[in-house]
């Protein structure tokens, strides 16, 4: 073998153990793979084995700091949950509760805007912890989705436990554990603990989010806007291969975060009947 190939590969060969690994010259990793075509079968060999081992400790440079990312998010949520238990038990705030009171306000005054351009109107559901499933099983029965008779927050929770559960891929990289001990090496959730998530959907009253809102999209294969205060307006969850062709088939419901004081909360959005449409002229004609 030439001198300066066997420099190049005692040089990427791993250093000390008390030497940094990483990163790895773009150069260096360019030669080693440009030696992978040398008619030497020794450089060939040599190249290859190298190549592997910076490859391998890049993974497990990966994986580790991949599995610190998850830690540190599961810890942050559990900080931000015990500073909102602290903040619901101290002793009243007046400037505060005005605050909140002002940007309640100006939420409902934002998703009133949009509603009324899209001629909408809330209709309330149960701040019960089955909300968000409350007010798509509402928006299915309006669709004629779901008879009436199925219309309700079980069948829905069901829909999206089951949905999450057949597509582990394309949820578990967005999920985050309930305990500690629900992370795997590869910092996802453990099967145990993604069991565990699912069934939780299923069984009890823990809010719905985000993931939930894009399995029930893909599970009835409608798209869900979600209008609420603030920036953007409208967030929408398409279904796999939709196109948005169809206006009169989307799920319309409306997302709360100052409204109700037990915290987020969902309604559901119906079209406005003709005498609501009348009173919101007048009340416009009104206040103008």
């Amino acid at each position: 073998m030439g001198s300066s190939k066997r420099n190049k590969l005692k040089k990427a060969m791993p250093p000390p153990q008390d030497a940094p690994t990483f990163p790895v010259d773009d150069d260096l990793m360019d030669d080693l793979f440009a030696q992978l075509d040398s008619r030497d079968k020794t450089v060939q060999a040599e190249s290859a084995v190298v190549i592997k081992e910076i490859q391998a400790k890049e993974a497990e440079r990966v994986a580790v700091s991949s599995r610190q990312d998850a830690r540190s998010r599961f810890k942050a949520r559990q900080a931000r949950k015990v500073a909102a238990l602290e903040q619901s038990q101290s002793a009243p705030d007046p400037e505060a509760e005005a605050r909140l009171l002002r940007e309640a306000e100006d939420e409902r005054g934002d998703i009133d805007k949009v509603c009324q351009i899209q001629l909408l109107h809330i209709h309330e559901v149960n701040p019960d912890g089955h909300c968000l499933y409350s007010a798509v099983a509402d928006q299915l029965a309006l669709l004629g989705i779901l008879p009436s008779s199925q219309a309700n927050y079980a069948i829905v929770r069901h829909a999206a436990s089951s949905y999450i559960f057949s597509h582990p891929d394309d949820f578990l990289p967005f999920l985050e554990p309930s305990a500690d001990g629900e992370l795997s090496d590869s910092g996802l959730m453990t099967p145990k603990g993604f069991e565990r998530y699912c069934a939780t959907i299923r069984d009890t009253a823990e809010w719905g989010g985000e993931p939930e809102i894009l399995a029930l999209s893909r599970a009835y294969n409608v798209p869900i806007h979600v209008i609420q205060g603030g920036r953007p307006s409208i967030v929408t969850h398409e279904p796999e291969g939709s196109r948005g062709e169809d206006e009169k088939r989307i799920v319309r419901i409306s997302y709360h975060r100052k409204m109700y004081g037990l915290g987020e909360h969902y309604n559901s959005l119906r079209p406005q009947t003709a005498l609501l449409k009348i009173s919101h002229k007048v009340q416009n004609i009104l206040s103008s």
